[in-house]
């Protein structure tokens, strides 16, 4: 018998019985056979691929030295042997200088900054040009772009620590497809096979910017990415891949933790493995040349404005210069007057030098090349050099890709001047005259009939829009005052009618419509319109309104109603009034009554000085609309005006208009405000019944009064009311306003309180300028009407 071999056990634990031990057995010896046979094959891979990098370095040899096969391998093998290193870093280091590609330059620059260190530290650096050739070699060799991926993984990026990679292939509208990956699941592969366009993603901020995109962690950017997942915390990088200026695709590498800053070293090394992907990456190439070029220029000859053809211009190197001009179009128009036999061959940067600048024509052409993404402008700036003199023009341009190259449409500013000329003479009969404000400058343009409708000569300075209603019939502000509010603060389209009061006293019935221009984040940069006489349909209309039909009985008594009511409270609260100034204050007063008659309210408003030279400030709001709105307001309005002469505080007299709307009228319920100020010693005493405190204007400094007690007029039979003081210094501006200045249908009150803080804090040259200016940027849309009451407390030696 044999000897007897005895396995070690734990104490205590039972001996496994004879099959189970053999198989424990048996399962060792297959996971050490299948551990070596992997070692076996992956050096048989890095052997096979050492192999074909001699093999390239070989050919090299043959070639400068005029030797045979034989002959290469031992000057190989020599030269190794004197410089101290194997036969494949020394293959590599041939191959770099032969090809002088951008591996070359990142191993260059690796094995420079290693000369200096320590010895492993040059080994590694020699390790890095091996790395690389073998990466490109398994690259070519790759049957497809997943093997592309692969290859990059193992040969090329596992050595920098990274995990994973992504290749994309860019498309012409700038969507982004996964051509290959590696290091990440068929699952999560699939659910990132495409990315639209506009989608913002690592990979996507390399095409846009068009450089390598470092990333130290997804967490930090929060940008979605494929395998986000499964390393949140994962840094990348992202290399725009491609050719000749033209971006092909992207080279995105992740890691499985935050990556720090890399050396130049490692940076060079990502951009040349990009380079290498450019020159294998499996997408549809757009044809360039050829038919491809025949194509573009039939498209350019089909257009009705300027166009060129460009093409890409490389250097020696096949880096991206400059664009040739290789067609013009017959509707050619050179900024600078030359035909187009002058730029045509020529490149883009010689015929036009000053395209170069940052941000202009060449960068911009640049982009649309690289991204494919197209690029449009309404008002772009081309400059000429005329003579050595810098030309500009506005242009509108377009520039599109269309496979490799690159088509540029534009059509000057003087071209559409041309073509507005013919627009003249239907100007001229229509009796249309047209103008342009800019906002930002002040400067405002008229066309020569413009100054024939307002009975101008050309050369006078223009009439602002601000002040139209200057020119206008009085009984018009209102209208105005909406189309200007429409147009300046909702910036709106907006249009309306009025009469035109000119200089030479004759009056024109005028239309106006107008337009704002918007920047693209929404602020107002002009206001361009026109105006046309309509004086002959007017009378024509008021004509044939002579001989319609009256209105049934009851729609006229309705309007007779509306008409009464509105009469009455213009009578008594005209839109406007002049300045008033008393003892030492200026006070302005604004009334803007309801848009549709039927919802005229009982809004008033009051400033008078009382025989004790108090002066009495008050404004109010009678619930409801129409007549009984109105005579409402009437009663109340007189009553306190009577009610002030007895001397009594503001408290006291809400406290008796109370009693007034509560006994003697009819369900008349109402909100105001009732101030008293004394000019002796500038003490402001004040009460509200229910209504919206009034606001203060100190300085730079705005703010609503604090609110004190005081409920709805009419009520209650019996009330008393708070009274509070203020004391006024020179230049303080009080404002009291009804509540259809500011109410809305989508807003709460204290929403529209905190825009109407924001707006009567706007610099304004006087007290009747900064009424204007609220009542045009007030933001209601209940169309109820408005009252506002401005005081002002005139500086000493002020006039």
């Amino acid at each position: 018998m044999g000897p007897t071999v005895h396995s070690p056990q734990e104490p205590g634990l039972p001996a496994p019985a004879p099959s189970e031990a053999a198989a424990v057995s048996n399962l060792g010896r297959l996971a050490v056979t299948i551990d070596r046979l992997r070692r076996q094959i992956q050096e048989a891979q890095r052997a096979a691929e050492g192999r074909a990098l001699i093999e390239v370095a070989k050919g090299i040899l043959i070639e400068r030295l005029q030797c045979g096969l034989a002959g290469a391998a031992q000057q190989l093998e020599l030269l190794a042997e004197q410089a101290g290193v194997t036969q494949l870093e020394l293959a590599a280091e041939i191959i770099n200088q032969a090809a002088q590609d951008r591996i070359s330059e990142a191993t260059r620059e690796f094995l420079d900054s290693a000369r200096a260190a320590a010895e492993a530290e040059a080994a590694e650096a020699a390790e890095v040009a091996v790395r690389l050739r073998s990466a490109e070699n398994g690259m070519v060799e790759a049957p497809d772009a997943q093997a592309v991926a692969a290859s990059l993984l193992e040969h090329a990026l596992k050595p920098l620590g990274a995990t994973n990679v992504a290749v994309w292939t860019v498309g012409s509208d700038g969507s982004l497809t996964l051509a290959a990956s590696a290091g990440f699941s068929a699952v999560e592969a699939d659910r990132w096979r495409y990315v639209p366009p506009g989608v913002n993603t690592p990979a996507r901020s390399a095409l846009v910017e068009r450089q390598a995109v470092w990333i130290r962690s997804l967490e930090d950017v929060g940008l979605p990415s494929i395998g986000m997942t499964l390393t949140p915390d994962g840094g990348r990088v992202t290399v725009p891949a491609g050719t000749g200026g033209r971006i092909m695709g992207v080279l995105e590498i992740g890691w499985p933790g935050p990556v720090g800053p890399q050396p130049p070293q490692v940076h060079k090394q990502v951009e040349a493995l990009a380079e290498l992907c450019s020159h294998v990456l499996e997408r549809p190439v757009e044809p360039g040349g050829g038919a491809g070029q025949a194509e573009l220029i039939g498209l350019a000859e089909a257009l009705p404005d300027a166009a060129l053809v460009l093409q890409p211009h490389l250097d020696a190197d096949g880096r991206l210069t400059d664009f040739r001009i290789t067609h013009a179009n017959p509707h050619f128009v050179d900024p600078a007057g030359r035909p187009k036999g002058a730029v045509t061959g020529s490149l883009l940067l010689e015929a036009y030098p000053l395209a170069a600048d940052e941000g202009g024509l060449f960068s911009v052409v640049e982009n649309v090349h690289a991204t494919g993404e197209p690029f449009k402008a309404e008002n772009m700036t081309l400059t000429a050099l005329v003579d050595d003199v810098p030309l500009p023009s506005l242009a509108s341009v377009s520039i599109t890709r269309h496979g490799d190259g690159v088509l540029l449409i534009w059509r000057l500013q003087d071209e559409i001047t041309r073509l507005a000329s013919l627009l003249q003479h239907a100007q001229r009969l229509g009796r249309i005259g047209g103008f342009e404000e800019n906002t930002l400058s002040g400067e405002i343009t008229w066309n020569r009939q413009l100054y024939d409708l307002y009975g101008m000569k050309p050369g006078e300075s223009p009439i602002p829009l601000e002040r139209l209603a200057d020119h206008a019939h009085p009984d018009d502000a209102v209208l105005i005052g909406r189309f200007l509010r429409t147009l300046l603060h909702h910036r709106r389209p907006a249009s309306t009618a009025f009469r035109l009061q000119r200089s030479d006293g004759m009056a024109r019935h005028i239309r106006v419509v107008a337009e704002p221009v918007l920047s693209p984040d929404g602020r107002l940069l002009a206001v361009r319109g026109a105006y046309q006489d309509v004086s002959s349909q007017h009378w024509t209309e008021v004509a044939l309104a002579a001989t319609r039909d009256q209105l049934a009985h009851t729609e006229q008594q309705a309007a007779e109603r509306n008409r009464l009511a509105l009469q009455l409270q213009q009578a008594i609260m005209p839109p406007s009034r002049g300045p008033m100034e008393a003892f030492d204050l200026n006070i302005a007063v604004r009334y803007r009554p309801a848009e549709k008659e039927h919802l005229v309210g009982g809004d008033w408003y009051d400033a008078v000085v009382l025989p004790s030279k108090q002066i009495l400030l008050s404004v109010g709001d009678v619930a409801g609309h129409g007549i009984e709105a109105a005579t409402g307001m009437v009663v109340l309005r007189n009553a306190l005006r009577g009610l002030a002469a007895t001397g009594a505080g503001p408290g006291q007299l809400l406290t008796w208009l109370n009693m007034v709307a509560h006994h003697l009228t009819e369900n008349v319920t109402a909100t105001a405000i009732c101030g008293l100020y004394d000019p002796e010693t500038g003490v402001l005493r004040w009460a509200r019944g229910g209504h919206l405190p009034p606001i203060l204007i100190r300085g730079d400094e705005v703010a609503e009064l604090d609110l004190i007690g005081g409920v709805l007029l009419g009520a209650l039979s019996e009330v008393t009311y708070e009274e509070s003081r203020i004391q006024l210094v020179p230049g303080d501006t009080l404002l009291m306003y009804t509540d259809g200045l500011i109410e809305r249908r989508d807003r709460s009150l204290q929403h529209s309180q905190q825009q109407l803080l924001r707006t009567a804090g706007h610099p304004a040259a006087s007290l009747e300028h900064r009424l204007d200016h609220m009542l045009t940027h007030s933001n209601s849309d209940t169309d109820d009407d408005t009252c506002l009451v401005g005081i002002q407390l005139i500086a000493p030696g002020a006039s």
